[in-house]
């Protein structure tokens, strides 16, 4: 059973004041000029799914200037024959609202109805920048999997923001930082195992796997103190470090220090020491053995969003990675500056001109 968008309809998001959209259930191969709009179009189908979307943006942030109305976004999605529609949306200053066929919804409700993965440039540097953007990484792959995932980095999070500022105040006082850290122990244990679980996942899809993108062995290591694995040890550890947290002014033993590891597994080589060929490799490999243990899981394939990906890769990947999302059977939205970028496809796949002039987007397909 296959997930796709059959329509989408875009109201002053980014630089689009009105763009509408009919798809089938095939990949979406989207070509144009750079500043056409494209990637604006697949931002909006990362939207359909919980979360900041592809650029983790704010709700202000995507709205069509000068205007500053605010923006709406609504799809028509199909699960097998069974339809059904998302609208979310965002007035002027506000926070982004949402709404399964007609009927408000959380992003919990999102997540659950619709899962999406993504790779767009900015993600290139992956292996070789900080350890914050690889556990966004890995927590995106674990969302797709876990939709609880998203609450129990928001409780997390938010408990250790308060936790945080009690130390820079130098609070020592035990009775404050109780109920912080059995937020924190509870949420930050479920983080934990869900990416445990994630890795697993991904390691069992590339083993199962014939792909022409090689396999990645990846770990998740403390950046400091080893995280415990129960919520009973994470919150003594917690209470254990209080002093050289309060030293420090921040919170040192936790999810939030750790790092994921990337080796490619046929060389034993680092990602971070691989060329940059192999890198966009791995990412794209770790992308579809995603897509592939969702798919396992839940029966259907995620849809899947890939940013400039065409030009990256030569006429002999391109190929691959064509036949793979065929083979997968996912509803894959791409971007490329030109039609020939995808002839691999060889009609499997919807090629759509987006074109802009004098603010007004036109698509044609």
């Amino acid at each position: 059973m296959s997930l796709s968008v059959t329509s989408l309809t875009l109201s002053h998001f980014r630089s689009h004041h009105v763009a509408r959209l009919s798809c089938d259930t095939r990949p979406v191969a989207l070509y144009g000029a750079n500043g056409a709009g494209k990637t604006n179009l697949i931002e909006a189908v990362s939207l359909l799914s919980a979360g900041r979307g592809l650029r983790r943006a704010s709700a202000a942030d995507m709205v069509r200037r000068p205007e500053g109305l605010g923006w709406k976004l609504k799809a028509t999605l199909a699960r097998g024959p069974r339809h059904f529609e998302v609208e979310t949306w965002s007035d002027a200053g506000a926070a982004r609202q949402i709404k399964i066929d007609d009927k408000p919804a959380s992003q919990l409700d999102l997540a659950s109805q619709v899962r999406v993965l993504w790779l767009i440039p900015a993600m290139d540097r992956l292996w070789i920048e900080g350890a914050e953007g690889r556990r966004r990484f890995l927590d995106r792959a674990a969302l797709s999997l876990f939709p609880d995932h998203a609450q129990h980095a928001l409780t997390y999070e938010k408990a250790m923001r308060e936790r945080n500022r009690l130390l820079k105040d130098q609070v020592r006082d035990a009775h404050w930082y109780r109920a912080l850290e059995a937020q924190m122990a509870g949420s930050g244990t479920a983080l934990h195992h869900n990416r445990q679980a994630t890795l697993t996942a991904l390691a069992e899809a590339q083993q199962g796997a014939t792909t022409a993108f090689p396999a990645a062995d990846l770990a998740l290591v403390a950046i400091d103190a080893e995280l415990p694995d129960t919520a009973e040890d994470f919150a003594q550890a917690l209470q254990d470090s209080r002093l050289r947290d309060v030293a420090a002014g921040r919170t040192l033993v936790g999810p939030h220090r750790c790092d994921l590891q990337g080796v490619y597994a046929a060389k034993g080589v680092p990602a971070r020491d691989c060329s940059t060929g192999e890198q966009k490799a791995l990412l794209l490999s770790l992308i579809l053995s995603n897509a592939r243990a969702l798919t396992a899981m839940i029966g259907t394939p995620p849809l899947l969003l890939l940013d400039e990906v065409a030009a990256h890769l030569d006429a002999g990947r391109r190929a691959a990675l064509y036949d793979e999302i065929c083979e997968l059977g996912a509803q894959a939205w791409m971007t490329g500056t030109g039609p020939e970028l995808f002839d691999a496809f060889d009609g499997r796949a919807q090629l759509v001109e987006v074109t802009e002039a004098d603010g007004i987007s036109a698509i044609s397909g």
